[in-house]
């Protein structure tokens, strides 16, 4: 079973290694120690512990789509017809291609907080070695 160090934790569920310890310290996240003491959280665990955490998106009673990233606005461009939204969601960067009336409905701007929902029919997934299937 793949186990990861506090701050590879903390990279993948988009929070400092100090809130990671913190979570460790008062029992939220369990985790044991190696032979150097370093703290490890078990791969199974932390991947509980993240969908407990998506489990409790608002938007889950909302939406069929999933696939929620929360972030800020980082670009919008216009024209006369069509809008790009980039959103940044911790280390996401999800760009959007909408009308310009559904931007402006919106009110997005840089700056703006907004959620990417994404719901796809093709999805490809790659390990941290760069494979995928």
């Amino acid at each position: 079973m793949p186990t990861f160090q506090i701050s590879e934790a903390a990279d993948l569920l988009g929070v400092s290694a100090d809130t990671v310890r913190r979570w460790v310290d008062s029992g939220r996240l369990a985790a044991t120690r190696d032979g150097s003491g370093r703290r490890l959280l078990d791969g199974a665990d932390l991947a509980a512990f993240m969908r407990a955490g998506a489990d409790e998106d608002p938007g889950r009673g909302v939406s069929s789509a999933r696939n929620r990233f929360r972030g800020l606005v980082t670009e919008v461009v216009r024209d006369r017809v069509m809008a790009s939204v980039e959103i940044q969601a911790g280390p996401h960067r999800v760009v959007s291609l909408m009308s310009r009336e559904a931007a402006d409905e919106l009110g997005l701007r840089v700056g703006t907080v907004a959620t990417a929902v994404v719901k796809s029919t093709n999805v490809v997934v790659e390990t941290a070695g760069g494979g995928h299937a």
